[in-house]
């Protein structure tokens, strides 16, 4: 059975919004301020290479399909080679190679995805639908590079929820001024 892996930067605050600078948001670029160094260059290049597709809500997608087609190296192959399966309701010729538009009911569908044998369905960014899996307790593992940041305003990972959910810490692991904290569902640890 697949696991369905969120992984993100976060700022110390929770914030996960923009990043990287592209999306207009007026604190975005604050993970470039800082050095993961190689062994946190390392250990998303792992975490790619462990994946089997990606799943990503529209606006992720887009900017993840205008930038990786045109780069290369062994994260940019993967990534471009990889399945991807973009939620989205107004999105309908996805462009980017191996990409498949999810509509309608998302937990079913991600639910059918997750019964396939392979490897993680990795989430980046794609705080919606991040929100969704949450809600519909389709989240097997948090992998957060928190960044030492404060940005005071943003989207935040962890916003409201319909319900407490408790988080087993499985590991920790500091790259260059970042710290990697790894996450289980408790409920999903109980199973």
């Amino acid at each position: 059975m697949a696991k369905v892996v969120v992984s993100e930067f976060v700022s110390v605050d929770g914030v996960m919004e923009d990043p990287g600078g592209v999306e207009g948001f007026d604190r975005g670029g604050w993970a470039f301020q800082f050095d993961r160094g190689p062994e946190g260059d390392q250990y998303k290049l792992d975490e790619a290479l462990a994946s089997d597709a990606l799943l990503l809500g529209r606006v992720t997608y887009e900017g993840f399909a205008q930038a990786w087609p045109g780069r290369t190296g062994e994260f940019a192959d993967k990534f471009n080679g990889m399945q991807k399966y973009v939620v989205s309701s107004t999105l309908n010729e996805p462009g980017w190679q191996n990409s498949t538009v999810i509509k309608g009911k998302v937990a079913d569908e991600v639910s059918r995805l997750k019964q396939a044998d392979g490897g993680d369905i990795l989430v980046n960014g794609s705080a919606q639908l991040v929100q969704a899996l949450m809600d519909h307790d389709l989240v097997d593992e948090y992998r957060l590079m928190v960044f030492p940041v404060v940005l005071g305003a943003g989207k935040r990972l962890f916003g409201e929820t319909r319900d407490t959910a408790a988080l087993h810490l499985v590991d920790t692991k500091p790259v260059g001024e970042c710290v990697i904290l790894t996450f289980e569902s408790a409920k999903k640890e109980a199973e």
